[in-house]
């Protein structure tokens, strides 16, 4: 899909359907290097890497998927529930031949980086990670904001979420700019408004709210993600845990609690930021990943931008 402020990604066959992805490396070197391999949530794309890539490219090869319906990717006749994305994704690392990886990723990202490090732990190199998806016991263990809680109710609510989100838009109108501390200018909005034109197109936004595992439900969900939880707690490769200030799911209180539940986890705390933190602090996140996997590579990489 193209955009009128954003290039045209390349993109892969996976499946049914295709993936669109960025890709990032120091023009010139010929030297092995590590993947980043970095997951967006929801509504986003790959564009919520876009300044922090950059930042990385100089020591790693950095690959940012649009999840299949979001972005540029394509957007198959499929529920769009965890599993189906999961699916997708499995297929597109695939299909990129990534045989080993640091994950950098948000919001579902975060969801998605924790199945798949807990079906595959020795394909993970490291793991960053922020305003993570956890399952939670009741509704007061979700989003700090009694508001927020309130809108995610409806979300799930049938007849009102459809309404709220395919017909009138509202996860990219209203949660998306609203959870960015900064604000979006009209351009960067664009960009994430393009690919959910139509009712159709929204499915993906709308789905997702109702996969949060949140008091039990969705059963299915909540069990895969308590699973990659434990395996999470577990693992012994490297962590960098970022959190904003507010943030949104995550508090600087629980985060700190989390950092000190996992081996061998940093925790960055940022100075502001809310829930989409990518378009809030770029330069420090891409900074401090390029930092944190330098700092774990075996081999001598070349110094990060």
């Amino acid at each position: 899909m193209n955009t009128p402020v954003d290039i045209v990604l390349p993109s892969v066959r996976v499946l049914d359907s295709h993936m669109a992805y960025r890709e990032a490396i120091r023009a010139g070197s010929s030297a092995p290097v590590p993947v980043a391999l970095f997951l967006h949530g929801n509504p986003t794309s790959s564009y919520i890497w876009r300044n922090i890539m950059p930042h990385v490219a100089p020591i790693a090869r950095c690959i940012a998927p649009d999840l299949i319906g979001f972005g540029q990717s394509g957007k198959p006749d499929i529920e769009y529930r965890f599993a189906d994305i999961a699916r997708y994704l499995d297929a597109f690392i695939e299909a990129m031949r990534i045989e080993s990886a640091y994950l950098v990723a948000q919001d579902w990202g975060t969801a998605f980086a924790f199945h798949l490090a807990a079906r595959r732990p020795q394909w993970v190199r490291g793991l960053a990670f922020m305003e993570f998806i956890r399952p939670m016991p009741t509704w007061e263990d979700f989003h700090q904001s009694p508001a927020a809680r309130e809108t995610f109710r409806k979300f799930r609510t049938p007849g009102i979420g459809e309404s709220l989100i395919l017909d009138n838009n509202v996860f990219v109108e209203r949660v998306l700019p609203g959870s960015v501390e900064r604000g979006l200018t009209e351009a960067e909005h664009a960009v994430y408004r393009a690919p959910f034109a139509t009712r159709q197109s929204r499915l993906p936004t709308w789905r997702l709210p109702n996969e949060l595992p949140i008091a039990g439900e969705p059963s299915d969900v909540d069990a895969m993600l308590a699973a990659a939880h434990a395996a999470l707690a577990a693992s012994n490769y490297p962590k960098l845990l970022f959190v904003g200030n507010p943030g949104a799911l995550v508090s600087p209180a629980f985060a700190d609690e989390f950092a000190a539940s996992l081996h061998d986890c940093e925790l960055m705390k940022l100075p502001g930021g809310l829930h989409y933190l990518q378009e809030d602090h770029p330069d420090l996140i891409g900074a401090a990943v390029a930092s944190f996997i330098a700092n774990h590579e075996p081999n001598e990489l070349p110094n990060a931008a």
